[in-house]
């Protein structure tokens, strides 16, 4: 940038007068000097932020886990929707190991699938249905591959939370599939470490409550009313049984679903774009105990699938929880209840509106 100067006379003589129009003075060595650590400072504001940006980017890339489900499960698995719709698959992982250890969910060891959600998301992307499968339902799990590498034979009537622990993520998705006939575009695994963070991270969540639930097992205090939850009590909340109904897992479905609800609604509210360091804080929390499948194992394709997303209002999703009965060989173990969860299963698989009829559960957990 240039600009025309004032040249000064000579001490002798009078007055100024503007340097001719055709010539340009050079700017004083000083002010030469100010600009070029102007733009050095500017560059290096940029490099520094790039650096630091990718630095950012590369960390919280590198904590997700990604799982390749063709190359675990193999080819043999259900067609993909008729439509643009989408199936994602959501587990909640009960494991005590590392920083779960300190978040008194007990000594078990191993981890489980504690809370099992197929979402299912209609073409157009407007509304979405959860589908909670409870996790002490009798099912048939399929062949395998172990943790150990070895292979795990097929067997009938084992407690469907137990797949997780002994083959881990692929496996249930697997079992999902053949159970359901639908096949699991994405899944997505949490920890209770990882569920704290989220909580924590945006806030607190507020929920409302009809009666008071005192669960000595989880530690769930609360009485009848609303109450903002922190990470801790909102464990505690997604884990309560004993409190509420008949004590059995289907009880507990029922909170977990409000919660789902709950939390999807104030992370849709929260003005992340207007605070970075929210928005880092949340990511760095979720990512360090998140396990996806291989096409949403990284910041940009999560992303990517939260903005197709984000038309979706979690005031209008639907909970339902899989219809059960209660087995007649054991009455604290479900079964799929016929023909409600084929209805359920077929709606979705073909993107169809679910039939009231295939809502209702023969075994209701009080």
């Amino acid at each position: 940038m240039t600009h025309d100067l004032t040249e000064t006379d000579s001490p002798g003589s009078q007055g100024s007068r503007r340097a001719p129009t055709n010539r340009r003075a050079k700017p004083p060595r000083k002010r030469r000097r100010v600009w070029r650590w102007v733009a050095l400072g500017l560059v290096l504001l940029v490099l520094s932020a790039g650096g630091v940006g990718y630095w950012l980017y590369s960390d919280l890339n590198g904590n997700i886990k990604g799982v390749d489900l063709d190359k675990a499960i193999g080819d043999n698995r259900p067609e993909k929707l008729p439509t643009s719709g989408q199936n994602l698959l959501v587990l909640g992982s009960d494991s005590r190991a590392g920083a779960n250890a300190s978040l008194g969910t007990g000594n078990v060891s191993g981890a489980r699938s504690d809370t099992a959600l197929v979402i299912h998301i209609p073409e157009g992307r407007a509304k979405a249905v959860a589908v909670s499968i409870p996790r002490d339902t009798l099912v048939t799990r399929p062949e395998c591959t172990a943790k150990d590498g070895s292979t795990l034979p097929s067997k009938k009537r084992v407690m469907f939370n137990s797949v997780y622990s002994l083959a881990g993520p692929a496996c249930v998705v697997k079992t999902v599939e053949e159970m359901s006939g639908v096949r699991m575009d994405h899944f997505v695994e949490v920890d209770f470490a990882g569920f704290k963070g989220l909580v924590d991270a945006i806030g607190g969540v507020t929920v409302t409550v009809d009666q008071d639930i005192h669960d000595t097992s989880s530690g769930l205090d609360i009485t009848a009313g609303t109450h903002r939850l922190d990470g801790t009590q909102a464990l505690q909340f997604v884990r309560t049984r004993h409190g509420i109904g008949d004590g059995s897992d289907l009880g507990r479905i029922g909170l977990q679903q409000q919660f789902l609800i709950a939390l999807l609604s104030e992370i849709k509210k929260q003005d992340l774009l207007g605070s970075p360091t929210k928005a880092y804080r949340i990511a760095d929390n979720l990512t360090e105990s998140l396990t996806t499948d291989s096409g949403l194992a990284s910041l940009t394709k999560l992303a990517e699938f939260g903005r197709s997303m984000n038309g979706i209002d979690p005031s209008t999703m639907e909970t339902i929880m899989l219809p059960v009965r209660y087995d007649t060989q054991d009455p604290n173990r479900v079964v799929a209840a016929q023909p409600q969860a084929g209805q359920l299963w077929q709606a979705v698989r073909k993107d169809q509106q679910i039939p009231e009829s295939a809502k209702k559960s023969p075994a209701t957990g009080g």
